[in-house]
C-alpha cells in the first residue's frame, strides 16, 4: 500500500498513543503531531477509507489489524536506523531520533531486512525500546523498572522513558548510557534524589525527575 509520509506519521502516532488503550482522541493526536484537530479529522477520513483505522466521529480512533501491521513496520525501520546511526556511524543517542524520523519512510523491505542482519538482528534500540521483527513480533524482554523504584544496590541502565534530547544530553554528560552499571549509594527522603556511583567516577546525585526516567535491570 502506498502511503504518504504524513499518513505514516499519523499511523505511528496513533500506535504510540493507543498503547493498550482502546481508542485515541483526535485532540491527543493533534497535540502529539502539533496540528489542528480539524486536520486530524480530515486525515482520519482518508485512513478509514484505506481500512487502516476504525473511526466514528466523537468516538475516537483505533488502528485496524492492517493499520497496526504498518505501524509496527514503521517502528521497526525507525529503531533499526537508530541502531545503525549509533553503532556504525558513532552518533550519540540524543542525535538520532530526528534523522531516523526521516529514514523510517524508506520502505524497501529488502533493505530493512538486510540492515537488521547487518546489525546482528538487534532486539532493542539505543534507548532500550524493543524492535519488532519482520513479522511485527517483539522478543520477550526482562521487565524493566525505573531507577527511583529499584531496590537493588547494583543496577544496569537498560532504557530511558523520556527520550527528549535534553534528558539524553544530561545523561551523556554524566556518563550514563545503555549498559552502564550503577551502584546506588544513598536515597534521600527529603526530595527523593538518588546518589549513584559509576565505575571510575566520583559519586553524584540525580533528581527524582531524572531517576524516574532511567529504566534499569538488576544484575
Amino acid at each position: 500500500m502506498n502511503l504518504t509520509v504524513a499518513e505514516e506519521n499519523y499511523i505511528k502516532s496513533i500506535y504510540k498513543l493507543q498503547d493498550g488503550q482502546a481508542v485515541v482522541s483526535t485532540n491527543a493526536i493533534a497535540y502529539e503531531l502539533d496540528t489542528k484537530p480539524a486536520s486530524v479529522t480530515d486525515m482520519a477520513k482518508k485512513l478509514k477509507e484505506k481500512k487502516l483505522i476504525d473511526y466514528e466521529k466523537y468516538q475516537g480512533i483505533s488502528l485496524t489489524a492492517e493499520g497496526k501491521r504498518i505501524a509496527l513496520q514503521i517502528v521497526r525501520r525507525h529503531r533499526l536506523w537508530e541502531c545503525f546511526l549509533v553503532e556504525k556511524l558513532s552518533f550519540s543517542w540524543n542525535e538520532v531520533h530526528e534523522i531516523a524520523e526521516e529514514l523510517e519512510h524508506v520502505r524497501s523491505e529488502k533493505l530493512i531486512n538486510r540492515l537488521s542482519e547487518f546489525l546482528g538482528n538487534p532486539t532493542t534500540d539505543p534507548h532500550g525500546d524493543p524492535i519488532p521483527d519482520a513479522q511485527g513480533k517483539f522478543s520477550k524482554t526482562k521487565q524493566l523498572i525505573s531507577l527511583d523504584k529499584a531496590t537493588a544496590r547494583r543496577l544496569e541502565v537498560a532504557g530511558v522513558a523520556d527520550q527528549s534530547s535534553a534528558l539524553l544530553e544530561f545523561l551523556n554528560a554524566k556518563g550514563i548510557r545503555l549498559g552502564t552499571q550503577i551502584d546506588v549509594i544513598e536515597r534521600y527522603e527529603f526530595d527523593n534524589s538518588v546518589e549513584i556511583k559509576i565505575r571510575n567516577q566520583p559519586a553524584f546525585t540525580i533528581s527524582e525527575q531524572v531517576s524516574k526516567n532511567i529504566m534499569v535491570k538488576t544484575l
